[in-house]
């Protein structure tokens, strides 16, 4: 088992996909032991910190990365699984921001009224007993959440020599910001340069969907991430596998766009693997697909389209990547 360990220095962390040299190169088959960064870098550190004082933009969203794995070229696919993703302090924030956010105006739904009040919320984290503990800011009220760790950010560079901030999701992955991304997934990325060039970040100790005020229980985070290369199988849009469904994702404005991005992609992968015809594969996922929100904030928005194996006789995708990973996964946990 071929294990590297590798945590970036302040100056070593990413802030684009794309546009940037790898950190490294890795074989398919090994597994990275990472840090990455919170979405301030670790600027905010207590309620007092406020965002727009301790923070300088474009600097947010830091992405541990990029990785260079040998032997991915485009037309090839990715597969990161997940192994575990486990808070790296005891505390993580939120915030919201006066022009950032589901309910606020922002430069593009201009209004009248005030912005609102950027404030920030303090979470401690227990995470023997897997909590995640809110207190308002202007009241004693206080209730125990259920950590669920995931990444926001994800994603390889893109093609044509494009460089895309890590706030932006688009078809390269980026910060599609949904909490299907916990651990036990596996996500398949489409190469569109040498090396893939691959990049993780934007931890969340636990995120609504949506993340609707625009930031979520923002954590940095230790994760294991095993990592194999499909050769000559080509991916679109981000794709997600678990143990029981198949998801895919789109990213675009307006959020019905999003919608059908990742719906119509869903649709046509029923159809390659059931050998149904478009329309009964569209009768199929209309009926028994779900469609959790990923964010509705970002500068591109972001939808899953999600099925359970079952419904299609749990096929095996992308030469059964999932099922090899998490196996990897297992044995590197024992």
């Amino acid at each position: 088992m071929n294990v590297i360990s590798y945590r970036p220095s302040p100056e070593e962390y990413s802030y684009t996909f794309g546009g940037r040299p790898a950190v490294g190169k890795i074989r398919p088959g090994t597994i990275l032991e990472l840090f990455t960064e919170d979405c301030f870098a670790g600027r905010v550190r207590s309620v007092e910190d406020l965002p727009s004082r301790v923070c300088e933009f474009p600097y947010l969203n830091p992405v541990t990365g990029p990785f260079h794995v040998e032997g991915a070229e485009p037309g090839d696919t990715l597969a990161l699984h997940f192994v575990s993703i486990t808070p790296a302090r005891d505390w993580a924030v939120s915030s919201t921001f006066p022009h950032f956010g589901a309910l606020t105006g922002t430069h593009t739904t201009a209004m009248l009224q005030p912005p609102l009040e950027e404030r920030v919320w303090w979470y401690d984290l227990d995470v023997a007993k897997g909590v995640a503990v809110y207190r308002a800011r202007n009241s004693d009220f206080r209730v125990e959440l259920p950590l669920d760790p995931m990444h926001g950010t994800v994603g390889v560079a893109p093609g044509a020599n494009e460089s895309r901030m890590t706030i932006v999701p688009d078809a390269h992955g980026g910060n599609m910001d949904t909490p299907e991304l916990r651990a036990g997934v596996t996500v398949y990325l489409g190469v569109n340069v040498e090396g893939g060039l691959f990049s993780i970040g934007d931890g969340h100790g636990l995120q609504g969907h949506g993340e609707v005020c625009g930031t979520a229980v923002e954590a940095a985070m230790n994760t294991v991430v095993a990592v194999e290369l499909i050769k000559g199988v080509a991916t679109p849009w981000p794709r997600l596998e678990d143990d029981l469904h198949l998801m895919t994702t789109g990213s675009a404005r307006p959020l019905e766009d999003a919608y059908r991005i990742s719906q119509h992609d869903l649709v046509t992968w029923t159809s390659s693997l059931t050998g149904l015809d478009t329309l009964d594969a569209y009768q199929l996922v209309s009926q028994a697909g779900q469609a959790p929100v990923g964010n509705v904030c970002d500068a591109n928005y972001t939808m899953v389209a999600k099925l359970p194996k079952t419904y299609l006789g749990t096929p095996a995708v992308y030469e059964s990547a999932h099922t090899r990973l998490r196996a990897l996964g297992a044995q590197y946990l024992s």
